[in-house]
């Protein structure tokens, strides 16, 4: 079979929808009220996806929504016509998705002579949300369902595309978990800079006692959170480690700071390591002014203490936000602490 053009997998599911997947409903389950989207896992979703994403659970797929009281009734009923009636390529690829071998839950797409083992997902709002992040966005969301959710699987939800809602229930979900309430936000940030307050003078530290390998290693992790600090300060979930640089280059920051933060990753002295980052809190620190989510705070580096290493004290940045939250409940809420085998 010659390999298609390679498609953006949440196009290819917005025609999937569109071209193959309403008609055989309109005829199936005629007037049945339905929404149907592309979410959830899968690089598509985020629009990261490759050619090389179709080697397991990419192709023409999506969610079917239905209401409660129907999908007992009809869910059933639409799988068996689609598996049945679907044809068995569409737009050059396979809709029938067939194990790898290393493990029955991942499949891709393989040609078929007999019904289509279709990725057409049959559930309904609530189910779907509850599964998928372990709580139902159509009721009142938490503090607790916020930081207890992956930033990864908030941004699963919440990108991706909605091709019809029928329901009028997807769209209101997904609105309610666009972004944090203000002062969780303002707490999620807190939380960012204390991770960089704890680490921020051990780059130093390492490299004066010879450890270069362990200035390198403090150095990565201050550069993830810096990262991911950006993300949150652009109102973007933080995806997993594998598309974290992708997102972090689409970022109001990320062409100021790529070249900075790859030189101090690439840096072979613990000096010139601490210089670019150096250079990165500063632009961070200069971001978080131009936000005005506290008063301003100065954004040079210093010594830490009577110590000769350059840190930011990314502590006052915490402290700052934190002033400004209303909510008792978020109030409440504590910073992170270093792990026990990170204390100073």
């Amino acid at each position: 079979m010659t390999t298609p053009s390679f498609v953006p997998g949440l196009e290819l599911a917005r025609r999937f929808y569109t071209e193959a997947v309403a008609p055989l409903l309109a005829e199936t389950a005629p007037g049945i009220p339905h929404s149907a989207a592309r979410i959830g896992p899968g690089s598509e979703v985020l629009g990261y996806d490759t050619p090389r994403s179709a080697d397991h659970e990419w192709g023409p797929r999506l969610q079917l929504f239905l209401h409660p009281s129907d999908v007992p009734h009809h869910a059933g009923r639409i799988a068996h016509a689609l598996a049945e009636r679907l044809p068995k390529t569409f737009h050059g690829y396979p809709t029938h998705f067939a194990p790898t071998g290393e493990t029955r839950d991942i499949r891709v797409m393989r040609a078929t002579d007999g019904p289509v083992h279709h990725r057409v997902e049959i559930t309904h709002v609530s189910s779907w949300f509850t599964d998928t992040l372990g709580f139902d966005p159509t009721r009142p969301i938490t503090p607790a369902h916020w930081l207890g959710t992956p930033t990864q699987r908030l941004a699963e939800v919440t990108a991706g595309a909605v091709f019809h809602d029928g329901l009028h229930a997807l769209t209101p979900a997904r609105a309610a978990l666009r972004w944090y309430p203000h002062d969780l936000w303002l707490y999620v940030l807190a939380c960012q800079w204390q991770r960089i307050a704890h680490e921020e003078a051990f780059v130093g530290r390492c490299g004066e006692v010879g450890d270069e390998l362990g200035s390198a290693v403090i150095a990565a992790r201050l550069t993830r959170h810096l990262m991911r600090l950006c993300l949150l300060m652009d109102r973007r979930y933080p995806p997993y480690g594998k598309w974290l640089g992708s997102a972090f280059a689409r970022t109001t920051a990320g062409d100021r700071l790529t070249p900075v933060l790859t030189a101090a990753l690439t840096a072979k002295d613990w000096r010139t390591r601490e210089t670019h980052l150096a250079t990165a809190y500063e632009t961070v620190a200069g971001l978080h002014n131009q936000h005005h989510l506290t008063d301003r705070i100065d954004p040079k580096t210093r010594p830490y203490h009577s110590r000769p290493f350059r840190v930011l004290r990314a502590d006052r940045f915490a402290q700052a936000l934190t002033a400004r939250v209303t909510d008792p409940a978020v109030r409440e809420l504590p910073l992170p602490q270093p792990d026990d085998a990170e204390q100073p």
